[in-house]
């Protein structure tokens, strides 16, 4: 695998890349929120993402797209990558009977991202607010935030103050804090 190069903003050559993830930079640009980024091999799991971690010097948030029983609410919930996730304990904090993972469908109708690209920039797409956002609290104190473009073979870092003072504010997706312990049991 080749070394990856670390970039300020959108490829200068943008060919062969995928409308959403354009659309992420365009939108990005728009709202004058500077952000940084790295190309790399097509990712399906959170420790194929270590390499990209270490060149733009964060550890990008696992996202996971969720829906209640009756698949009528949806939930995007950003977290620390290294902490688990527990239904269980989510659930009960949002006073929901059972949580789980939402279809593929779903995911592409409301946020236009395929399975391993989930991102908060999916929210973008999300005009009409069907898709609750929900944040770890322990992500808020960190500096940056790393995420993906909407795509599986870039990753990229923005100050979590534009993210939480323009970006999510431009969507109209304010986040709901929820807070995981972490624990397994």
């Amino acid at each position: 695998m080749a070394e990856l190069q670390l970039y300020d903003g959108r490829p200068a050559d943008e060919s062969g890349r995928l409308p959403r993830e354009i659309r992420v930079y365009d939108y990005l640009e728009e709202l004058k929120i500077p952000f940084r980024r790295t190309d790399h091999e097509n990712v399906a799991t959170m420790e194929d993402l270590y390499e990209a971690d270490r060149v733009l010097g964060v550890v990008l948030c696992k996202n996971l797209f969720l829906c209640n029983r009756q698949k009528t609410d949806f939930y995007l919930l950003s977290m620390p990558a290294d902490k688990p996730f527990k239904t269980k304990e989510l659930s009960g904090q949002l006073g929901i009977s059972r949580l789980s993972f939402a279809d593929p469908s779903d995911m592409l109708k409301y946020l236009d991202i395929e399975p391993g690209a989930v991102s908060i920039m999916g929210l973008m797409n999300d005009t009409e607010q069907k898709v609750r956002l929900l944040m770890d609290e322990d992500i808020r104190k960190d500096e940056f935030f790393g995420c993906h473009p909407c795509v599986t073979t870039s990753s990229m870092k923005l100050k979590m103050k534009d993210v939480l003072e323009t970006f999510l504010p431009a969507t109209g997706h304010p986040p709901t804090w929820v807070k995981l312990s972490g624990n397994w049991t």
